[in-house]
């Protein structure tokens, strides 16, 4: 089998041809040493995973052809997260990890005490496709464009419940079996924590639920792995 995985923005079928754009003709033939009739690996978010092979490749262009599906079209479940950016390295840990671990949809915001002005979104979105082809994956979450915190949640559906993980309440890390399922978030806060105001809006919000993460305060890219092992474990489809 082909070890060689691929996200292709195209349709997938039986018989498929599919273009290849320059980046990933360079890839598969400078740093892969793929050749025509070499097979690989691809995904396109929504027909599951095919097997194809190389018709024409050269640096600057190429072609694939559909063989067939190796694996079905596998989504997450509905889970988003929502974090304060950090430092570039640890935001791109957090958008890789958050991709392998099941996130459907990432979004990065500006709390009141988030170092970060800006990001570079294109580029987390490579890095959450990068995740996805390396973890196995069928489904490439979206990263989302930077906003502020209090913009989303002036407009967030009540029905899309928010784990909130509150440095404050550390303790032992509590359970999540008891409650219910359906979409959630999680959100993670910045290395500076939680203002007090942002603190009275998520604790007056009905479909915000605190939550603890054990004994000690973990850095904001571990709370982010912390978060979604519970939730998936809990509520996922880790169950």
């Amino acid at each position: 089998m082909a070890k060689i995985r691929l996200f292709i923005d195209h349709p997938l079928a039986e018989g498929q041809g599919v273009e290849l754009n320059p980046d990933q003709a360079h890839y598969l033939s400078s740093v892969m040493r793929q050749a025509a009739g070499d097979e690989i690996l691809v995904f396109n978010g929504r027909n599951g995973e095919w097997l194809a092979r190389i018709e024409r490749i050269a640096k600057r262009g190429g072609a694939l052809a559909a063989l067939r599906q190796t694996a079905p079209q596998l989504d997450p479940p509905d889970l988003w997260l929502v974090f304060a950016p950090i430092k570039k390295a640890r935001t791109d840990f957090i958008v890789e990890k958050a991709a392998e671990m099941g996130a459907a949809r990432i979004l990065p915001v500006q709390t009141d005490h988030t170092n970060s002005e800006r990001i570079r979104q294109d580029r987390l979105q490579a890095h959450a496709v990068e995740a996805a082809e390396q973890c196995g994956g069928t489904y490439v979450p979206e990263v989302c464009d930077l906003v502020p915190l209090s913009r989303l949640l002036d407009g967030w559906d009540a029905g899309r419940r928010i784990l909130w993980a509150d440095e404050a309440l550390a303790g032992p890390a509590q359970v999540l079996s008891g409650l219910p399922r359906g979409p959630w978030a999680i959100l993670i806060g910045p290395e500076g924590g939680w203002s007090e105001s942002e603190r009275r809006r998520l604790s007056a919000m009905d479909c915000v639920t605190p939550v603890a993460l054990g004994p000690r305060i973990l850095r904001a890219d571990t709370a982010a792995v912390a978060s979604l092992a519970l939730w998936q474990a809990a509520l996922g489809d880790w169950r």
